[in-house]
């Protein structure tokens, strides 16, 4: 974080303003980092949905070019979907590629924390 240097004091009431903006972000942090890691847990629930996927098709003895046969999806894009590079695939794009191994994907809800 780059330092901020001043050629003058605050004054008490810029003082005070930075202050409670502080305190607010002291406060708020605990949530906010508690959320991202949340967030995080399910992105690693995708990861490994991906790699569910590329071992089912690895299983039945496809190739990617057999894949974009089937599907009509681009090569390229199965790619990057196996290897998470294409981090927010489509439900359709999901449902696609897992008919195409013969899978279906299943979708649930759960509580939050």
């Amino acid at each position: 974080m780059k330092r901020i240097t001043r050629n003058r004091r605050l004054t008490p009431e810029e003082a005070a303003k930075y202050k409670a903006i502080r305190e607010q972000v002291a406060g708020e942090l605990p949530d906010l980092i508690a959320r991202h890691h949340e967030r995080m847990a399910s992105l690693d629930q995708l990861e490994k949905l991906f790699t569910q996927l590329k071992a089912a098709r690895e299983a039945k003895g496809l190739s990617l070019a057999d894949i974009t046969e089937i599907t009509g999806m681009d090569r390229s894009a199965l790619s990057k979907l196996e290897t998470g590079q294409r981090a927010n695939p489509t439900v359709e794009t999901l449902v696609r590629y897992a008919e195409a191994v013969g899978k279906r994907l299943v979708v649930s809800l759960a509580d939050a924390k």
